[in-house]
């Protein structure tokens, strides 16, 4: 598995990253071990999960996740880059979600107790918070750095322009700057390539991707005659929000013709889709998950293969009109 540095940053993390967000939900703790197990195995040393996770599940249930990857990085902490997130919701009070110094200092001492560790490699907001001022977040984050409970930070689904605004506010006060930035990007969903894609390289962000297979529908398994599969598009709270992304005819139609390139080049769709997310030079590493260990095969696959121009041409020209967004529609 190749590393690469995180931006300007000294650290290496391996070339895809393993999102948890279905474990302790979709993958119970036996399962979600077994899928750790075969990252590993596969070279991935780098973790990527939430305290909100597992993703669909109930307030009650948020924190499981970061609770089952804490167990298994037990005795062997030091062997993995892990990074989590914070902003979500986590409890009743008002004050339990957002961005602002009281829930950043909370929800990190809420993170290590659960992942079982003293530090986190790398620490995002999950979101953007505007209604907590950014020199108030930048300097919870800065002095997390200087505590040494937290190695890097980063943010995740951040504007461009709100991106720019947090780099310019930490450079103007010399407070830690976001390293990362974990966005949306697949096939079906290409806006960032417009705005947020050129500011990562100007600012030399690392870039972690996430929803490089568009929550399963780049597996082309999917029938649009038959209600969505259990799975990311039925569960929980986040289901609205997976069909609303995908399941659409135009999306249909561009998987089938996406299903025959990959047929023709021999490979499977997935293999194909982490791939092109893969072969941006923007792009760090693409977070790649499962509910099964077995479904890991094909996005590991991922970092053994070049496209070559001419492949990336066709898939290009196929999916241009999903750099424009709803107005494309």
């Amino acid at each position: 598995m190749e590393h690469l540095r995180l931006g300007r940053t000294g650290l290496l993390v391996s070339r895809l990253c393993l999102g948890t967000m279905t474990f302790g939900l979709q993958s119970d703790e036996s399962t979600s071990f077994a899928i750790m197990d075969a990252a590993a195995e596969g070279g991935i040393d780098f973790f990527d999960t939430a305290d909100v996770y597992p993703l669909g599940g109930e307030l009650e249930l948020k924190g499981r996740t970061e609770e089952i990857v804490g167990s298994w990085l037990k005795g062997r902490r030091d062997e993995f880059v892990v990074a989590t997130k914070c902003v979500g919701r986590m409890g009743p009070n008002p004050w339990d979600q957002g961005a602002s110094r009281k829930h950043i200092m909370a929800a990190v001492e809420d993170s290590l107790r659960r992942l079982q560790t003293d530090y986190i490699d790398l620490y995002q907001l999950h979101s953007d918070d505007p209604e907590t001022p950014l020199d108030e977040t930048l300097q919870a984050l800065d002095d997390l750095v200087r505590q040494g409970k937290v190695r890097y930070v980063g943010c995740s689904n951040f504007l461009a322009y709100r991106l720019a605004r947090a780099i310019g506010r930490s450079e103007a006060r010399d407070l830690v700057r976001f390293e990362s930035v974990q966005p949306r990007y697949n096939l079906l969903f290409r806006q960032i390539e417009r705005e947020l894609l050129p500011l990562a390289v100007e600012e030399q962000l690392g870039v972690i991707p996430y929803n490089p297979i568009a929550g399963g529908l780049l597996s082309g398994k999917h029938d649009r005659t038959a209600p969505p599969p259990e799975g990311r598009f039925t569960l929980g709270n986040a289901a609205s929000n997976y069909q609303n992304r995908y399941w659409h005819e135009r999306e249909f139609d561009t998987v089938e013709q996406l299903r025959d390139i990959a047929a023709e080049s021999g490979r499977s769709l997935v293999t194909l889709a982490v791939g092109w997310v893969l072969a941006n030079p923007a792009v760090t590493a693409p977070i790649i998950g499962a509910s099964r260990p077995d479904q890991l095969a094909d996005s590991l696959a991922a970092a053994e293969v070049t496209l070559d121009d001419g492949m990336l041409a066709r898939l290009d020209e196929l999916t241009r009109d999903y750099r424009m967004g709803d107005a494309a529609r």
